[in-house]
């Protein structure tokens, strides 16, 4: 795993890192939850419910203002397992495919599960978080591809029919992997996304968000992150649908003010690249984060997928002082999301000081078991 080297951390760059990974997840559970109450809407249905100019605060889903849906769930998890991966790291192990694939098996047991299970030691802090056991809407291809222990590849994928959006919503983790070449960053997504979603449709535009990102992240503006995307997309097999799905994006910013149409339009079937056009889309012309937020959620297509692939581009671009207070204010499990937030980035910018072969801090490591 060549390219993988971090970065030399000074003070400044690690609060840099630490409020954009606060931003991405932030912002991609802001706009889940902002989309989630209007989620199988189309347009007229949402102005119908919530006025002419559609969907404009949060609204009550899931029993409840501010609720996330399976999408913020996953990309928990997509957090919890890349950081066990560093930490398995350490006794020469060194797969993050399987670390993932065990962090989203932890997810499906919240699926099934009453309650946390105190007993599975090797659980780590995330799978003990009772408002996580929740059933928030997960479609059958994930519960289908993560429910036994046998991992997708992009060789041998799970679902290979399965194009939708919902693999690429957990991916923006993938991209704050910021000491890691774009490249790399691709592949773990595909990896990761194949053990759901096996349409290539679907594992690269994962692929594509999390190189996204993954530019956004170090520092890039939205435009160059979408062409490195662009660039490293050619060389695969199946990524036509997908390239031209991001042109259009970036044509689209062209044609005049910002519309639900024009939105509409990039989603297309709903499937994942016409998904990650529009957040691509909404990022670039939205005047701020609300304004893009708003824009990604008032549409005909799948509100709370599109808003969580928003949020995560735009937290990534400004960092979390950039994001809605309010919104913030009453977002559900936000204390689980900062402290993951905070943990990944000191996990990334300070690693050897919490673990290593010659010692590591016990707290850690029951937070993150290596097992």
């Amino acid at each position: 795993m060549g390219g993988t080297a971090g970065a030399v951390w000074g003070r400044a760059e690690q609060q840099d890192f630490r409020s954009r990974v606060r931003g991405t997840l932030l912002g991609a559970a802001v706009g889940d939850a902002l989309g989630a109450p209007v989620a199988g809407l189309g347009l007229d249905a949402i102005r119908e419910a919530h006025g002419a100019e559609g969907l404009t605060d949060l609204a009550t889903a899931h029993g409840r203002r501010g609720a996330v849906t399976h999408l913020t769930q996953l990309t928990l998890f997509s957090v919890d397992g890349l950081i066990r991966a560093q930490v398995r790291r350490d006794t020469g192990a060194w797969h993050p495919p399987t670390d993932l694939h065990r962090a989203y098996r932890r997810w499906v047991a919240t699926q099934r599960d009453w309650g946390p299970d105190l007993r599975r030691k090797d659980d780590g802090w995330l799978a003990h978080e009772e408002w996580l056991y929740v059933r928030r809407g997960a479609p059958r291809a994930l519960l289908l591809g993560l429910g036994d222990e046998t991992m997708g590849t992009p060789e041998s994928p799970k679902n290979p029919g399965e194009r939708g959006p919902e693999a690429a919503a957990r991916s923006a983790p993938f991209g704050l992997l910021v000491g890691w070449e774009p490249q790399l960053v691709a592949q773990l997504a595909v990896e990761c996304a194949a053990q759901t979603h096996g349409h290539p449709t679907g594992y690269l535009a994962a692929g594509a968000y999390a190189v996204i990102v993954h530019g956004l992240a170090r520092g890039e503006s939205l435009d160059a992150a979408v062409q490195r995307a662009l660039a490293l997309l050619a060389a695969r097999p199946g990524h036509e649908p997908v390239t031209d799905a991001l042109q259009h994006a970036l044509g689209a910013v062209r044609q005049g003010l910002p519309v639900p149409s024009r939105v509409t339009g990039l989603i297309g079937a709903g499937t994942a690249e016409g998904l990650v056009a529009a957040a691509v889309y909404c990022a670039l012309v939205g005047e701020d984060v609300r304004h893009g937020l708003r824009l990604a959620v008032n549409h005909d297509g799948p509100s709370a997928a599109a808003g969580a692939l928003t949020g995560g581009l735009l937290g990534a671009l400004h960092g979390e002082t950039a994001l809605p207070p309010a919104w913030l204010a009453e977002l559900e499990g936000r204390p689980t999301l900062l402290e993951l937030a905070d943990d990944f980035a000191m996990e990334m910018t300070q690693g050897p000081a919490l673990h290593g072969p010659a010692g590591s801090s016990p707290g850690w490591l029951t937070r993150y078991p290596r097992a």
